[in-house]
């Protein structure tokens, strides 16, 4: 370990515990899936420091205050390569970390809380050239929209900068989220500005092969090989595994409803129902899916009534709001309710030939070929029926009947 030093108001103890020459763990790559095919991000190293305080600035716009709660607890820091050309590719390399974070269990990943930060380096070049800009560092960027707009923001005025004839400084940059813009911090300092040395309070850290052997052997599965074996064993799209494995509990909601439906299962409903109306729910309210007030036992219930004819997709969605109120079950629901679909197709045709004897003028223009008139005999049986009627035997009939 190194003692990085430095003067600020939020490190009281005027060096900060890191490590510099010698990180915990070596270089990296992760995947992204971007709309125009996979990135490659690089990571240089992780390493081990010791957390400074919480500078609040915008609490008053006179003064800024310390909060030193979190000051000394220990945290990990990841350095990545500059391959990152957009503010799309942060965002989602943000996501993707946080996602593996969450799988591994070494993070939470709450932007809001502080768990997870991120300081975002933004430099310029003129098109072809092969030599990176000078670079800004912006601070005070909690949200993963935020550091979009600041990134943003930034790379526009070091281009307006440029073209003005005008040099950037290296420098430390606030964005400010009430004005949208950033504004100058403090000098960047270099590597040798902090003067580093060993700590001599600390014995180096020594990590048998061993240990990381267990680690290795310790690793759950991780988003991109869930996603692999989704797409497999599932026969889901890569858009619809991405989806279910970008957050660990969603991964294994999906997986609990998947098994709780037995043998005779309809996966793409259970997708659909989970990624639709279930994540519609969860949005409006706020909600993470492990806060979710259906349980994957009875959404599993839900689908599988759909699947064997039970109800039709519209009554599932009634029934499904009902659900909401302390997580009932979907079959006592449907019975205490009447809202089992009617798929007698004696009962069906009676209805069906009811409403042709009503409407012989229409049926025969239909026969005579005005086809939209079908839509009209499948709403008249639907009403007829209290909206019961299973809409795929209503067709088949109809066709038979028309």
């Amino acid at each position: 370990f190194d003692r990085k030093n430095y003067f600020y108001a939020d490190l009281p103890q005027g060096y900060q515990i890191s490590q510099f020459k010698d990180p915990i763990v070596g270089e990296g790559k992760v995947f992204l899936d971007m709309s125009d095919g996979q990135k490659e991000v690089g990571i240089e190293r992780l390493h081990l420091e010791q957390d400074a305080g919480k500078s609040i600035h915008d609490l008053d716009p006179q003064s800024t205050f310390v909060d030193l709660n979190r000051s000394g607890v220990a945290l990990m820091e990841i350095v990545s390569k500059p391959d990152l050309r957009s503010p799309d590719e942060v965002s989602t390399y943000i996501k993707k970390l946080r996602s593996i974070m969450r799988y591994l269990g070494t993070c939470d990943g709450n932007m809001q809380e502080g768990s997870l930060r991120a300081d975002v380096n933004v430099s310029v070049r003129i098109k072809g050239s092969k030599e990176f800009g000078t670079r800004c560092e912006i601070k005070n960027v909690n949200s993963i929209k935020f550091m979009q707009m600041a990134i943003e923001y930034e790379a526009n005025r070091q281009v307006d900068l440029i073209e003005e004839g005008k040099s950037i400084d290296q420098e430390t940059r606030l964005f400010d989220t009430k004005k949208n813009e950033t504004r100058s911090m403090r000098s960047k300092e270099d590597a040798h500005d902090y003067r580093y040395f060993p700590d001599p309070d600390l014995l180096p850290l020594e990590v048998s092969d061993e240990f990381v052997n267990k680690l290795k052997s310790d690793i759950p599965e991780l988003p991109d090989d869930k996603k692999k074996r989704f797409i497999d064993e599932f026969k889901l799209t890569s858009y619809e595994a991405n989806i279910l494995v970008s957050d660990i509990d969603i991964a294994k909601y999906f997986e609990e409803v998947v098994l709780k439906m037995g043998k005779n299962k309809d996966i793409k409903l259970a997708v659909n129902w989970i990624t639709g109306e279930l994540f519609a729910v969860l949005n409006n309210k706020n909600l993470e899916i492990s806060q979710s007030p259906v349980s994957s036992k009875n959404l599993a219930i839900l689908v599988n009534l759909i699947k064997n004819g039970t109800i039709s997709g519209k009554i599932a969605k009634t029934v499904f709001e009902l659900m909401m109120d302390g997580d009932k079950d979907p079959q006592k629901i449907v019975e205490e309710k009447g809202l089992k679909q009617q798929s007698d197709p004696k009962a069906l045709e009676a209805i069906i030939d009811k409403i042709i004897n009503e409407n012989r003028d229409k049926a025969v223009e239909y026969k005579q070929g005005k086809e939209k008139l079908f839509g009209f005999f499948v709403g008249q049986a639907m009403k007829a029926s209290g909206g019961k009627a299973n809409p795929q035997l209503i067709n088949e009939i109809l066709k038979k009947k028309l």
